[in-house]
């Protein structure tokens, strides 16, 4: 009886998907604000190519070119490799990936008594089965436009960057379609704040029922 009463009260998860420039952290940042612990996969994943096992792997893999001159991991290059290489971008995963979900699962462990939900913020959600882990999935959209004009000014790419980058995802019609919710992050952080309330609404409503 315990058990039943831990699993009724433990928070809903959300994983949240999208294009690329679509807002993913902003979004995660208000679901934060409402309550929410929030496991990053980008933050989770530098944590993990700092460990020693697994900057010696990749020395082993690709050599020194991996590193920058301060002998961190230079994710350019990394990137540039895994994305021209599909064998190389699953060896990379299959390294990271699992690492960076024992991460996740002590960050959503030790979440502290009353959080409303549990966020996974993560480029990769589906391609990496993370939505398996989801009690809904969110769709974070943004026009190609805005989306184009967002990672110019915070990464410096150009549209064909982000067109090569995103070939190596999911298509993001199939994203939006693997989701329950889709929340619009075109305009101001208000819009998304009342999205997000609404989306927790739910949610605890449907944890209720």
């Amino acid at each position: 009886m315990d058990k039943n009463s831990a699993m009724i009260t433990s928070p809903p998860t959300i994983g949240l998907t999208g294009g690329i420039g679509s807002g993913k952290s902003a979004v995660a940042s208000v679901f934060q604000e409402y309550g929410c612990v929030v496991a990053n996969a980008d933050e989770n994943a530098k944590e993990v190519l700092r460990d020693s096992e697994v900057r010696d792997q990749l020395l082993a893999w690709w050599g020194s070119q991996v590193f920058d001159t301060d002998g961190n991991v230079d994710k350019k290059i990394l990137a540039n490799i895994v994305f021209n290489d599909i064998s190389a971008r699953k060896q990379l995963e299959n390294l990271v990936h699992p690492r960076a979900r024992q991460i996740q699962e002590a960050q959503f462990k030790n979440a502290p008594q009353g959080t409303r939900a549990l966020i996974i913020d993560a480029p990769l959600l589906i391609e990496a089965g993370l939505d398996t882990l989801c009690d809904a999935v969110v769709f974070v959209e943004a026009s190609r436009e805005i989306r184009i004009e967002r990672v110019q000014k915070t990464r410096g790419w150009s549209e064909e960057e982000l067109t090569r980058r995103e070939v190596a995802q999911l298509p993001l019609d199939t994203k939006r379609n693997k989701a329950d919710y889709v929340l619009i992050n075109e305009g101001t952080l208000d819009a998304v704040h009342n999205q997000v309330k609404q989306i927790l609404e739910d949610m605890n409503h449907g944890q209720r029922s």
